[in-house]
């Protein structure tokens, strides 16, 4: 068997091919992401639970298939191993949301997209820290501490999913799953150098997905190229009768379009600079690495214009009253009656089921999901409905009508995923509004529905990773797929490879 640090630096793609030719089996894969688990973990802390016996045994049961030629007809990543975001319901593995509220709850049934994953042959290999019921943009509030950035273990990685961006980046799994409510999935990936993929609202089933927020919350891949995410994402996706918003319709053609992307021909393809999406706010050093990226789109035959979406100013602002309106009405259910924590009065104050419900969410909440819960409530309460729900919901209309314009004008856009690059820990904790606007960018995606992706763009001057951020058509996923692999393509020539290979990464030593 190879060493655990060559195995893992492999693509997803690359290592199914090995599997392929029988180069290597699904269980020394899983043998050797475990190994760089045990290593890494006590400095990142991207794994809430590592489900080790049962990733092996999956393995194991797919290497036998393979052997005995059971396995024609699986999709092209069968055997590779996965790790899940605890957002994403799991059989008979605890599943938590990284809340207090949840803890020790071990469901009796799988997500759509896990169901997918199993039948594809592909190990679970555990489940990946996030931002308490995915609410926060760097896994600071996780209720079982924080995720730290391999880049720089002072750092966030992002949020919600800092878990799986991270564990991804370190090496600890060649793919994850997400979820993207208003950048979960991006902004970590911008901040950890990984590609982090939303696909169509409804394109992938969000059936067994602990709801957040019901009309923005997306699964998605986290991967450490294009290519990755696109074989992910045509296996996860596809109509789903369990989910009443699932798009009766195939997975676009996104795995051809990602191939086709990487012989750097953009010739006919315009593509849209977002007047909004940039200037004041902006790390310089963000910038620099965007206006570079959009230069090597242009020598690609790409046709750049720019873009006006004005009501993308207020995208963040209606946000932030749909998402907490949305999320005060999805955790009501947790209230100690039916599953995960009860907390019983002390003696003396009456055992009623209110009090028990009020003592149990003063224990199994964080402060950053009451603080959501009470703007949700406050914005649908009686005489603010209409000022404030009804008025962000307008907003997003127009939010809506932005992008069909410009779609009109271009196939694609483009953006910085995140203004900034990874800060401190505790640097924004004590300043929400400032912590919120870190998805100032990919919010007007998960208000539109529309499919987006953030891929790396290369180093700021602070030597840390900057996301390249495309914006697609609703359902035609493909059309950011190609210029994405396209850019990632040129970016790599102009590096002399992958950015993570600027990562220092110690723990693979130790990992063999």
């Amino acid at each position: 068997m190879a060493e655990a640090n060559e195995l893992v630096k492999l693509t997803a793609a690359q290592m199914a091919e090995k599997i392929r030719n029988k180069e290597v089996s699904s269980r020394e894969l899983v043998d050797a992401e475990l190994n760089v688990i045990d290593a890494a973990e006590p400095d990142i802390h991207a794994f809430l639970h590592i489900s080790a016996d049962e990733a092996r045994a999956q393995a194991d049961a797919f290497d036998k298939k393979n052997a005995a030629g059971e396995t024609e007809g699986l999709p092209e990543l069968a055997g590779v191993p996965i790790a899940i975001k605890d957002m994403i319901v799991t059989k008979g593995i605890e599943t938590t949301a990284a809340s207090k509220i949840l803890e020790g709850w071990i469901p009796p049934y799988d997500a759509t997209v896990i169901t997918k994953l199993k039948a594809a042959g592909m190990p679970l290999l555990g489940k990946t820290n996030l931002d308490e019921f995915a609410q926060g943009s760097s896994t600071e509030h996780s209720a079982f501490g924080p995720t730290h950035n391999p880049w720089d273990t002072s750092r966030v990685p992002g949020g919600s999913g800092g878990g799986s961006a991270s564990a991804v980046a370190a090496f600890e799994a060649p793919l994850a799953l997400g979820t993207d409510t208003g950048g979960s999935i991006r902004q970590p990936g911008s901040l950890t150098g990984t590609v982090g993929v939303k696909p169509t609202y409804g394109g992938v089933s969000r059936f067994g997905a602990i709801a957040m927020a019901s009309s923005l919350d997306q699964i998605g891949p986290v991967s450490r190229n294009v290519l990755d995410s696109a074989l992910l994402q045509e296996i996860i996706g596809g109509h789903d009768v369990r989910d009443s918003t699932s798009i009766p319709m195939d997975v676009p053609p996104i795995v051809k379009a990602a191939r086709e992307g990487y012989k750097r021909d953009l010739k006919g393809m315009k593509v849209g600079l977002v007047k909004q999406l940039g200037g004041d706010g902006y790390q310089p050093g963000v910038e620099a690495r965007f206006n570079e990226a959009v230069k090597l789109l242009q020598d690609m035959g790409a046709e750049v214009v720019e873009v006006d979406c004005p009501h993308f100013d207020y995208a963040l602002a209606a946000y932030y009253i749909i998402m907490p309106s949305e999320v005060s009405s999805n955790l009501a259910r947790y209230d100690g009656m039916r599953y995960g924590l009860r907390v019983m009065p002390p003696a003396g104050v009456p055992q009623t089921a209110a009090n028990m419900m009020a003592y149990t969410r003063e224990a199994g909440f964080g402060d950053e999901v009451k603080r959501r819960i009470i703007l949700g409530i406050y914005a649908l309460s009686a005489g603010y409905y209409d000022a404030w729900y009804g008025s962000a919901q307008k907003v997003r209309t127009l939010i809506i009508d932005d992008f069909n314009k410009a779609f009109e004008k271009a196939d694609v856009l483009v953006a910085p995923t995140s203004p900034t690059t990874a800060f401190k820990f505790g640097e924004k904790m004590n300043d929400p509004l400032t912590m919120y606007m870190s998805d100032i960018a990919t919010i007007p995606a998960n208000m539109a529905g529309t499919p987006a992706m953030s891929i790396p763009a290369g180093l700021s001057d602070d030597g840390l990773p900057v996301g390249f951020q495309f914006m697609a058509p609703q359902k035609h996923d493909e059309q950011m797929y190609k210029p994405a692999a396209a850019l990632e393509a040129a970016l790599e020539e102009q590096w002399g490879g992958p950015v993570w290979q600027n990562l220092k990464t110690p723990w693979l030593k130790s990992a063999k």
